[in-house]
């Protein structure tokens, strides 16, 4: 928010003034805590604070778990084991790690579904998005491969299916898979594989969640109106803003106990309501699962993955036209990263020119209608894939597709919008009724 009038750190003493023209770090600080923030924030943007909270859980109760785990396939199982029973408070902090993944990633989608509906990635915050795409993927391969450690039934065998979709990729595919694998086959070389990887991503997680804070720093912040701040001087701007400090710390702090709360009672009382009880075999290359399922958050992605088989007309016609080059599995592969590939491109995608979702009337039905369908995918992804469930996948697949490369595109067109308040002030004055505290 560097462009937003505000007063910035002034050292005052000696050692400050020594301290700032040598490391400005407090100035750094001071000009982060106090940023001038729109006063209008509703509740749905207290899902920043979660995920700074998820990700340091993670690397906290990760560097400790990886003391006490061995990458190898005769050991990890059983070191697993041993962390559970013998290591002090060894159960807690795995729980922690488990089921903190899942809060992460719930975080993450309504972090994602907010800034969807207030228009957070038009411009001039594209490249914000993007940055926040590429730790939400980096996020699904650390996941991913964080669920093969234990080395139970379902990691083997959700590693075997995985890594063998790369595979399916023409030309390249066999050695792109080896090269994953390290061999031939899910096997030691995996295992050390993914437990290298699964221990360095996080960091990258971490430097990409600065350059995130940095970039929205920059530009500012969004808010449900979609209007900006006014910057002609100061004054107009401190009546769109508040200091971050205190009221959205508290505010925040005060969402993330109540978040933390339930968390917390959900690794106490249920901490494997959320996991597979075949993860609790030991891996065994000869038997095979009757249901092969990933973690819920990569279910809906898992659906889109399986919608596009072989009877399928786009599969059929796209494999006469290639000469058979595009599979139903490729062609599947295609589509799973494709999805993620248009929700990163909805900035250019979507040709409104208003962002906020609040005064768009038309636009609103149908976003919360994807937002339906994610949770049909979602559902859907975890049953088996006969009888009405592929069909039920490929009308979510195909309704994914068309929110981003169809209905956008044309709402921007077709789409009357509802007035908007010229002011960030106007519209907390309006939802306050007050104009002296945040609300929503």
């Amino acid at each position: 928010m560097s462009g937003i009038p505000h007063d910035h750190y002034e050292p005052k003493s000696r050692s400050e003034k020594w301290i700032h023209s040598r490391l400005p770090i407090v100035g750094l600080m001071y000009d982060t805590i106090m940023i001038p923030t729109p006063k209008n924030l509703n509740w749905m943007w207290i899902w920043g604070i979660v995920l700074t909270f998820c990700l340091v859980l993670q690397i906290v109760t990760g560097i400790v778990l990886a003391m006490h785990y061995t990458p190898h396939v005769d050991h990890a199982f059983a070191s697993v084991e041993h962390i559970m029973r013998n290591v002090n408070s060894g159960h807690m902090l795995r729980y922690l790690h488990m089921n903190g993944a899942s809060l992460f990633f719930l975080a993450v989608y309504l972090h994602i579904f907010r800034g969807l509906y207030y228009g957070s990635y038009k411009a001039p915050r594209e490249i914000t998005w993007i940055i926040g795409m590429l730790i939400y993927v980096l996020m699904m391969g650390t996941a991913f491969m964080g669920y093969v450690l234990p080395w139970g039934q379902m990691s083997f065998w959700g590693a075997t299916v995985i890594t063998g979709l790369f595979g399916a990729i023409p030309f390249i595919g066999e050695g792109l898979q080896t090269w994953l694998l390290g061999g031939p086959a899910v096997d030691n070389a995996t295992l050390q594989r993914f437990f290298s990887l699964h221990y360095l991503l996080p960091f990258v997680i971490a430097a990409l969640v600065v350059l995130h804070i940095w970039a929205f720093h920059t530009t500012g912040n969004n808010n449900p109106t979609g209007v900006d701040v006014r910057r002609g001087s100061k004054a107009e701007a401190e009546r769109d803003t508040l200091p971050f400090w205190p009221y959205f710390v508290m505010k925040d702090l005060f969402a993330l106990a109540v978040i933390i709360t339930v968390f917390f009672a959900v690794v106490g009382f249920m901490p494997n309501y959320l996991g597979h009880p075949d993860n609790y075999i030991e891996a065994d290359p000869l038997a095979t699962p009757a249901h092969i399922v990933p973690e819920w958050y990569f279910l809906a992605f898992y659906a889109i993955l399986r919608a596009f088989d072989g009877d399928v007309w786009v599969v059929m016609a796209a494999n006469w036209v290639t000469g058979g080059i595009i599979d139903s599995t490729f062609f599947g592969v295609m589509a799973m990263f494709g999805a993620i590939v248009v929700m990163a491109l909805v900035p250019w995608l979507d040709t409104s020119s208003v962002r906020s979702g609040r005064y768009r009337p038309m636009f609103k039905w149908w976003f919360w209608l994807f937002v339906v369908n994610f949770l049909v995918l979602t559902w859907v992804g975890a049953m088996p894939a006969d009888g009405i469930y592929p069909y039920i996948a490929l009308i979510g697949s195909t309704y994914w597709f068309a929110y981003f490369l169809i209905i956008l595109p044309l709402l921007g067109v077709l789409e009357k919008p509802l007035p908007q308040p010229e002011t960030i002030e106007d519209d907390f004055n309006m939802q306050s009724g007050k104009g002296n505290v945040p609300a929503e």
